[in-house]
């Protein structure tokens, strides 16, 4: 569970993924080990007349459907932020958490009706907060998202028998994120 050398090497996925979102494409180049990299960013340039005045693309307007008080927990700060970010463009009301430890006592000020929740937590790790948020009367009902590099089919199992409603792996559509916080609690079967 603990990163000792590097992360998860999703890094360049994410920002394939974040990049996409805005039309666009990324490279990545190399001549080899101790060569350096080099990484092309692309984005499409919209002329003036094409964006009506007033619109939004469709995955940035706010959710007609009332957002949801939604808890993100993550240790990358970035990550936090950008799944917050997106989130409250979803029109949520959004608290973020760094740790286990956070993740509890923001729960237990913020009660909130969602939580996208990494497992891979300094400290206590989102299965055990999982399951102790499971144990509050409050939190039967809220639906638990975790979003994780681990994806192998023993940890989805490890996560939902933790309490978890559903499980994404890292980098997780925002789009998908949102659905299954306006979802109602159905648990996989």
């Amino acid at each position: 569970m603990h990163r000792t050398s590097g992360g998860l090497g999703i890094g360049l996925t994410v920002v394939h993924t974040l990049v996409g979102l805005h039309g666009g494409s990324i490279e990545a180049h190399s001549d080899g080990l101790n060569r350096g990299s080099e990484f092309v960013v692309s984005f499409p340039i919209l002329e003036a007349n094409i964006v009506a005045a007033g619109t939004q693309p469709a995955s940035t307007q706010s959710s007609n459907d009332g957002g949801r008080r939604v808890l993100v927990v993550d240790d990358n700060a970035d990550a936090a932020e950008s799944i917050g970010t997106l989130l409250e463009i979803f029109g949520h009301s959004v608290q973020i958490a760094g740790d286990g430890e956070g993740a509890l006592e923001r729960a237990r000020e913020f009660r909130p009706e969602a939580i996208v929740l990494d497992i891979g937590l300094p400290g206590i790790d989102g299965y055990e907060v999982a399951r102790r948020l499971r144990e509050r009367p409050e939190m039967q009902n809220t639906i638990m998202v975790a979003v994780s590099g681990y994806g192998r089919p023993d940890d989805v199992k490890r996560a939902l028998d933790a309490g978890f409603d559903q499980h994404l792996v890292k980098p997780a559509d925002p789009d998908a994120i949102h659905r299954l916080l306006m979802s109602s609690r159905a648990r996989p079967t």
